[in-house]
C-alpha cells in the first residue's frame, strides 16, 4: 500500500523520521513545489496531487499545513484512507485569531525574517519542543525553509475555506497543541500531552495509529480471495 506523506508548513520529511510503520506500507514523501503568486491552498493542493499514482490504492498522511493540503487532495482523488495530524479538517476550526488575521490580510505586513525566527518562545511554548535534539531539529527546519514559500503558506492558511470532510478521513490531534487549538474541532483521536510536534515526540503511538487505520482500510478494499497473499 502506498502512503503519501506531506509535512507541515515549511517542514520536510525529517518530521516523520521517527515513525516506524508496518513493512507493507510504502512511504512516499511529497516535496513542496513553488506556489504561484496568489495561488489558493485548494489550487496548490490540486497541482501537488499530480505526483500521486492513482492507479494503485493509496493513503494520504499530512501534518499541520500538510494536513490541510491532504484534506483538499482527498476531495479531488479517492484515497483508501486519509490521516491528518495536528491539523484542521474545516477552516472554521482554525483559531479565531487566525481567521481574523486572514480577513484583515495581516500577513502581508509581517516581515519575512520575523516569520522565520526561531527562539525559545516558539520552540518551548508553541511547538512544545522539550529536548536538545528536538529544538535543534526544529531550528534546522525553520532555517531551511524558503521565506517566500513560508509567507505564501501562512497567507493561504488564513484565507482557506473548507466545509467538507471526505470519507475515510481520520483527524488526530494533541490536547497540548498550542498552534492549532480550537474548541469547535472534534478530532477522531486525541493524544494525551500531544503537542504540535507530537508526530516526532510520540512517534511510536502515532505509528501504531497509522498502521491500524491504513491497513484496516486497505483490507476493506482487497477481495477476500486475495487477502491471504498480503
Amino acid at each position: 500500500m502506498n502512503a503519501y506523506f506531506i509535512s507541515g508548513l515549511g517542514a520536510d520529511k525529517r518530521i516523520f523520521s521517527r515513525l516506524r510503520l508496518n513493512e507493507s506500507i510504502n512511504i512516499i514523501h511529497i516535496d513542496w513545489i513553488t506556489p504561484f503568486k496568489n495561488e489558493s491552498l485548494m489550487d496548490y493542493a490540486e497541482r501537488l496531487s499530480k505526483v500521486i499514482d492513482v492507479n494503485l490504492p493509496f493513503a494520504l498522511v499530512g501534518v499541520s499545513f500538510g494536513g490541510m493540503i491532504v484534506v483538499e487532495i482527498s476531495k479531488i482523488l479517492n484515497p483508501v484512507s486519509t490521516i491528518i495530524i495536528s491539523s484542521a479538517v474545516f477552516s472554521s476550526d482554525l483559531p479565531f485569531l487566525y481567521r481574523l488575521a486572514g480577513k484583515l490580510n495581516l500577513v502581508k505586513f509581517i516581515p519575512t525574517w520575523l516569520l522565520k525566527s526561531s527562539n525559545k518562545l516558539t520552540q518551548n511554548f508553541f511547538f512544545g519542543t522539550k529536548g536538545k535534539s528536538e529544538k535543534m531539529l526544529l531550528g534546522r527546519i525553520i532555517s531551511d525553509t524558503d521565506p517566500t514559500f513560508l509567507k505564501w503558506a501562512i497567507g493561504s492558511i488564513l484565507s482557506w475555506r473548507n466545509e467538507i470532510k471526505a470519507k475515510n478521513l481520520i483527524h488526530i490531534h494533541g490536547n497540548a497543541d498550542r498552534i492549532l487549538y480550537s474548541k469547535s474541532a472534534q478530532p477522531d483521536l486525541m493524544i494525551k500531552n500531544g503537542t504540535h510536534f507530537m508526530v516526532y515526540q510520540q512517534a511510536d503511538e502515532i505509528s501504531k495509529i497509522i498502521d491500524n487505520v491504513v491497513l484496516s482500510e486497505r483490507d476493506c478494499h482487497i477481495p477476500l480471495k486475495n487477502r491471504n497473499s498480503q
